[in-house]
């Protein structure tokens, strides 16, 4: 038995600018338009200064901060994160995410596909 594996490669990583993220520079490592995957996982390079303005996050995610120090204002709630830190927000949780210091910061961002689940719907209502 062949056990599936995807790789992607630094190099091969699809660029993306989202709504509402100024000074960030996101990529897909596994995500984007045509990826049938259960899970996305996107890198965001946080430049001095960058942000995620304050929006309800689609469903739930994870951020694993990388690299740097970004704060989280999660429902008024704000927290300093530094490398390893990990937080879980749930569906609908309004959230900010800001870099205050003068030197770069990666976070790791993870989530359900919503595109493979509309499809795993579709294919069992048949």
């Amino acid at each position: 038995m062949t056990v599936p594996i995807d790789i992607t490669r630094l190099p091969q990583a699809q660029p993306f600018q989202p709504a509402g993220h100024h000074g960030v520079g996101p990529v897909h490592l596994f995500g984007g338009k045509d990826y049938d995957g259960a899970v996305t996982a996107t890198l965001s390079h946080y430049l001095p200064g960058g942000r995620a303005d304050m929006s309800p996050v689609p469903m739930e995610t994870l951020y694993v901060v990388l690299t740097g120090t970004l704060t989280i204002d999660a429902e008024g709630d704000t927290h300093d994160l530094h490398p390893l830190d990990a937080v879980r927000l749930t569906t609908g949780t309004l959230r900010s995410v800001e870099n205050r210091t003068n030197l770069p910061a990666s976070m790791m961002v993870i989530r359900p596909n919503p595109a493979a689940a509309q499809a795993n719907e579709s294919s069992e209502a048949r």
